[in-house]
């Protein structure tokens, strides 16, 4: 399991995929606005790095739209074709 730290939080890393995690760029974007989702997306195209939070259906701020069962289908619809992406999730003490 690889675990990173952002902000001084641990989050395990689910997926990292074409080696997308670039943790000073995460801290630059990483706010408060994320600390109500399980888990973060993050996708990288034409040199940007966008984020978009989802959520388990146990979550009680759990929306349609943040479903993480979608996560795949939002990478394929919403994700430059091939783009490098990943996952995390806080680590919750």
């Amino acid at each position: 399991m690889e675990v990173i730290t952002i902000h001084n939080r641990k989050y395990q890393v689910l997926n990292n995929y074409k080696d997308a995690i670039n943790i000073e760029e995460l801290e630059e974007k990483i706010t408060e606005y994320f600390d109500d989702f399980d888990y973060i997306v993050g996708d990288i195209a034409y040199g940007k790095l966008r984020l978009k939070g989802f959520n388990s259906k146990t979550n009680k701020n759990f929306k349609e739209l943040n479903d993480v069962d979608k996560v795949n289908d939002y990478i394929k619809n919403n994700c430059a074709y091939g783009c490098r992406w990943f996952m995390i999730s806080e680590i919750k003490n």
